[in-house]
């Protein structure tokens, strides 16, 4: 009888540690759903990269709070996990609001969930936090802000390197170690259709290739690289890497052919080498590393379309994006500062409408109408002649997201 009574102890105190483990599992998951795309791992490698000195210890403040997100940092859907697609940007300076504005425009025609990852400098970061924290009432998005890091032997070399911290794109990979995959995209950027569209482009990636651009120019004429380069770059003339597609696990775990040595070598231990070597001779700073990365390495890069990433030099002297003048503007770039002059009205029709726009369906819907008569305006340009590609796909992308009844959506 002792034998027996022991025997169901035993099964009882079994059954017991079974449902302890089961509930601790269920907590650690949720909280892993909840804690979005921050994380340890990101601090550990802020800790690898920036070592001592001040700007670590300014930095490492910032990164504990990316290590351990507050409620006002994530905001997740109140469903299972699902796949999230990372966007990356880079703020420093005046360049928040141009951030803001990108943010809204990936998240008014987004159908997955978005995780942001933000870096920007130290004084930003409020901002970015009030402003954000304001669209938690849409919970379709996460985010998490980082500080600017830089290796800290040559932090100051790469953050002038051609503007403010514009290069921090280059170290993406060896911070966000958690992260397959990512979209980088600069702070004047505006999605006319769902990010959805170009972050599916990765599964047309072929077994070699780790990032996607577009070129710098469709027409070689007024292209920049073939005409005034004095680095090796990538095709006939040259990418573009305001919109950059990466699959980072690859990136990170590839061996570059280069010219610095008969070796090939890793992401990490091929970039200040390639600076030192061709600091004197370029002009587009990180952009220009790129292309000489995938000028010795082509099989690597998958080359979209203009139209992923049109901008002013599509249309200055005519139009040369043949793609775009089909099917719409599909990601719109307002470089050359055009979203804030009147050099090129066009743009900055289309960013001021979409600044000036809420989360509202109806205000969404009814954008259209006063946007066109603005374009209309601005036909005593090249851009706005063509001014209809510039509504074509925003069009589509309203009527596909917001007049269609919810379960077609």
């Amino acid at each position: 009888m002792r034998r027996y009574l022991r025997i169901v102890v035993l099964c009882l105190a079994c059954g017991f540690c079974s449902l302890l483990y089961a509930f601790s599992q269920l907590a650690v998951s949720l909280e892993e759903g909840a804690g979005g795309g921050g994380g340890k791992p990101q601090a550990e490698a802020v800790s690898w990269l920036a070592g001592g000195g001040r700007g670590a210890a300014r930095g490492a403040g910032s990164a504990d709070s990316a290590a351990h997100p507050s409620r006002s940092d994530r905001y997740s859907l109140n469903i299972q996990p699902v796949q999230r697609i990372h966007l990356a940007v880079v703020a420093c300076g005046e360049r928040l609001e141009e951030t803001i504005t990108m943010l809204k425009s990936a998240i008014i025609f987004s159908i997955q969930p978005l995780q942001f990852h933000i870096f920007a400098e130290d004084q930003l970061h409020d901002s970015f936090r009030g402003i954000l924290d304001n669209w938690s009432f849409l919970q379709t998005f996460n985010y998490s802000l980082y500080p600017i890091i830089f290796p800290s032997e040559n932090a100051a070399e790469w953050k002038k390197l051609f503007k403010p911290c514009a290069s921090q794109r280059l170290f993406l990979p060896l911070i966000l170690k958690e992260v397959d995959s990512l979209l980088y995209v600069d702070t004047d950027i505006l999605f006319l259709r769902p990010v959805d569209d170009i972050w599916s482009l990765l599964k047309k990636f072929n077994s070699t290739q780790i990032a996607a651009m577009a070129p710098e120019h469709e027409e070689p004429r007024i292209g920049w690289y073939n005409r005034f380069a004095r680095h090796p770059y990538y095709g006939k003339t040259g990418v573009n890497s305001g919109v950059m597609l990466m699959n980072m696990t690859r990136i990170r775990r590839k061996y570059f052919k280069n010219d610095m040595t008969t070796a090939r070598l890793r992401w990490g231990e091929m970039l200040m080498p390639l600076l030192k070597k061709y600091k004197l001779n370029i002009t587009w700073g990180d952009q220009d590393l790129l292309n000489i990365i995938f000028f010795h390495n082509p099989e690597s890069l998958f080359v979209f379309p203009c139209q992923w990433n049109y901008r002013p030099d599509h249309c200055i002297y005519g139009s040369n994006c043949q793609e775009a003048e089909e099917e719409g503007i599909f990601v719109l770039h307002g470089n050359r500062g055009v979203y804030h002059d009147d050099k090129q009205p066009a743009f900055r029709a289309i960013y001021e409408a979409l600044r000036n726009c809420s989360f509202e369906d109806d205000n969404i819907r009814s954008l259209l109408k006063p946007l066109e008569l603005e374009l209309q305006k601005t036909v005593h340009t090249y851009c706005g002649k063509i001014y209809k590609i510039f509504i074509k796909q925003l069009t589509k992308s309203i009527q596909d997201r917001y007049d269609r009844p919810p379960k077609e959506r």
